[in-house]
């Protein structure tokens, strides 16, 4: 007789996960057998999982990377661009995240540096970090426009912000004085704060 008005009020309290599990609980055929200290615990691991869900699909939202599917699961070590498994499963582990240290992934067009940096992207979401993709060609347009009708400072804010900011295509052109001092603010702001990826073409000496 509970039943309905109690799944009621888990969706008013924004319990759907427990209320999920309880659906499903009730029409087990052995759902008299368990406890109720069974009951609770499978209602609640129903409720913590689907808000870690909840969480990873709102920060890869937020993150907009260019391959949201990408993830390190499905890198294919075989390529032969000299991609070493052990180290980037370690990368993949979040250490250098959690201690605001840098990663700058380099390659020939076409190596699949985009791609590996949005698959690391989506593993610092699931790490429950806060991700944010730019290309920087993109960026430093915007960065020109919010100069001009006053976003700037809410721009830098979000760049800043993020606790892993993927810098896309870096170093294919030039920069103007206005752009290096641009990338200045955004690097000195980040230092030992957040952790910061860069994909580029060049090499890490030049």
């Amino acid at each position: 007789m509970l039943t309905n008005p109690t799944l009621d009020q888990m969706q008013a309290l924004g319990l759907a996960g427990m209320a999920a599990a309880w659906r499903e609980l009730a029409e087990r055929n052995n759902a008299n057998e368990l406890s109720r200290d069974e009951w609770l615990g499978l209602m609640l691991d129903r409720e913590v999982a689907m808000r870690a869900d909840k969480r990873v699909r709102n920060r890869l939202a937020s993150a907009r990377l260019r391959f949201p599917e990408a993830c390190i699961e499905d890198i294919d070590f075989a390529a032969p661009r000299g991609l070493d498994r052990r180290s980037t499963m370690a990368l993949a582990q979040g250490e250098w995240l959690k201690t605001h240290e840098n990663l700058i992934v380099t390659g020939q067009t076409g190596t699949g540096k985009s791609w590996l940096a949005c698959a690391f992207g989506r593993q610092a979401a699931r790490l429950d970090h806060s991700v944010l993709y730019v290309r920087v060609p993109r960026l430093f347009e915007d960065l020109a426009l919010a100069r001009l009708d006053g976003r700037f400072p809410r721009l830098i804010d979000k760049l800043t912000r993020a606790q892993l900011l993927i810098l896309d295509d870096f170093g294919t052109h030039s920069l103007t004085d206005q752009q290096r001092f641009h990338l200045f603010e955004i690097v000195e702001e980040r230092y030992r704060r957040k952790s910061t990826l860069i994909t580029a073409q060049v090499p890490v000496a030049r």
